[in-house]
């Protein structure tokens, strides 16, 4: 080991580099221009190569109308300053110092996708003796993220984290990834901060060059695929609506009157119109296709309406079939074939019908319009069941249909 001492005159003790302002009097930090904050350390022909490294720490909102997510990430840079070097020997094996970032150059890089956010108050980076610098900082940022929500809640989501810097082509400055997306994602994983509604899952890089003005510039992209986890929307959403189209499917085929079942369904409609306006403030307002959710809740809507309309129609019928019935028993009081009564009770009750009993209106030949009322009679049962049946079966189709695809 050797040390450097400096000799301060005769009698005096000698003074050995063992200090960190040593070494900043040694690079001459203290008194150089900004220009080593400004200017690219670049010596030779080669590019200046930055090695990212990146851990997601947590996923602190995802906002479907807005189409954005917020993020809370740990991003690590290091690269190399051949103007930053000393020879630890000389300085009592001191190989590292840690110095603001606005004391020499730093990547001047951003994030492509960031529409707001917060910037890091940790603003310094760690000096090595052979010129190598390491900055360690956080970020929480919200990023615009294309949010497709056709599988909602049992959806998937993919958002891309682009890290780029356009003021240097890559003939001059480059950026690549220190690790790879396994090793990342193990330990994003294992300090992972928020357990809410989504989980993360996946993680993939890619590095590209963006062509620009006819120079390419170098760009690193994380691409974070989360999941929902769909418990919450399933006890508050689709299960209460399941529940309600039992009870309407139930009411239809239950003993009440006609009357007592429409009143009973459209209850039952204003009770599922509560849950789609809940339904309307989770999901944005425009998209491609509509959510497979919006269609559930939209033919179940249908299906309540269509149940409302068929007990309309068997209560039409019903109402018909009475109206009918009063006439035909009209017809079969025809006066003249009613014996009267003899001519000794006319002083005391007057001229009266003699209504007879059914014994004997069942005897002889039948008339015509008593043979028309008992065709009548088994219409009504068999129109209800071809109805009720036939509601049942769309249901059944329709509740497959929508299962399907939010499995597939």
């Amino acid at each position: 080991m050797r040390w450097k001492r400096m000799e301060t005159g005769k009698g005096a003790a000698p003074k050995y580099l063992c200090t960190y302002y040593d070494i900043v009097d040694y690079l001459n930090i203290s008194s150089h221009n900004k220009l080593h904050t400004y200017i690219l350390p670049k010596i030779n022909l080669e590019p200046v190569e930055v090695t990212l490294d990146f851990m997601l720490v947590a996923i602190l909102s995802v906002v479907e109308k807005l189409q954005t997510v917020s993020f809370y990430f740990v991003l690590n840079l290091e690269w190399q300053n051949p103007f930053a070097t000393w020879d630890p020997l000389d300085f009592c094996n001191i190989s590292e110092i840690i110095l603001p970032m606005d004391t020499y150059w730093s990547p001047p890089i951003f994030i492509l996708e960031r529409v707001n956010g917060q910037d890091p108050d940790l603003n310094y980076m760690v000096l090595t003796h052979n010129g190598s610098f390491n900055s360690t900082r956080p970020f929480q940022v919200t990023l615009t993220c294309s949010l497709i929500i056709l599988k909602f809640p049992f959806d998937t989501q993919t958002c891309n984290l682009s890290i780029a810097s356009f003021l240097y082509p890559v003939t001059d400055f480059v950026m690549k990834t220190r690790r790879s997306p396994a090793e990342i994602m193990k330990d994003s994983q294992s300090f992972f901060l928020t357990d809410g509604e989504w989980k993360f899952t996946n993680l993939s890089i890619i590095e590209y060059t963006e062509i620009m003005d006819d120079k390419g510039f170098s760009v690193v992209t994380y691409l974070i695929s989360m999941e929902r986890r769909p418990t919450l929307y399933i006890l508050n959403l689709i299960l209460p609506t399941c529940a309600l189209y039992l009870l309407d499917m139930a009411v239809l085929f239950g003993p009440s009157s006609l009357e007592e079942k429409i009143n009973f369904q459209i209850a039952i409609i204003l009770g599922s119109s509560m849950l789609a306006v809940i339904l309307n403030n989770s999901l944005p307002t425009s998209s491609n296709k509509p959510p497979i959710i919006v269609v559930f809740f939209l033919g179940t809507f249908l299906l309540m309406i269509m149940a409302v309309l068929d007990t309309f129609f068997l209560l039409y019928q019903q109402r018909k079939s009475l109206r009918l019935d009063k006439i035909l028993r009209g017809f079969q009081q025809d006066p003249q074939e009613l014996p009267k009564r003899p001519p000794g009770n006319l002083a005391k009750g007057g001229p009266q019908l003699l209504h007879l009993p059914k014994k004997a209106q069942g005897q002889g030949q039948p008339t015509k319009h008593l043979w028309q009322l008992q065709e009548l009679d088994p219409f009504l049962p068999v129109l209800e069941k071809v109805l009720l049946y036939s509601h049942l079966f769309l249901s059944l189709f329709f509740f497959t249909v929508i299962s399907v695809k939010w499995s597939s």
